[in-house]
């Protein structure tokens, strides 16, 4: 897993964001946007990247998402025959 992916990701429908440090979760919807690779990124920091990229109309909006609402990550475990 490259770690380029890792960094704080903006959900631009929901306004939340999620620290991606790991390579359990790494965003594929189209609805998240990678916004830095910073992952100690303050929520100060983040509503100013998103102000600066035009990514939302009320940076201000923009909370921490809920890691109970993240999809699960599915088994890559093939069945033998």
């Amino acid at each position: 897993m490259q770690h380029n992916k890792f960094g704080i990701y903006l959900n631009t429908k929901k306004c939340q964001v999620m620290r991606i440090s790991s390579p359990y979760w790494i965003p594929s919807s189209s609805a998240w946007v990678f916004l830095t690779p910073e992952v100690n990124a303050t929520l100060l920091k983040i509503r100013e990247l998103a102000k600066e990229k035009g990514l939302v109309k009320d940076p201000e909006k923009i909370v921490w998402g809920d890691w109970s609402q993240v999809p699960k990550r599915r088994s890559a475990v093939k069945k033998s025959s």
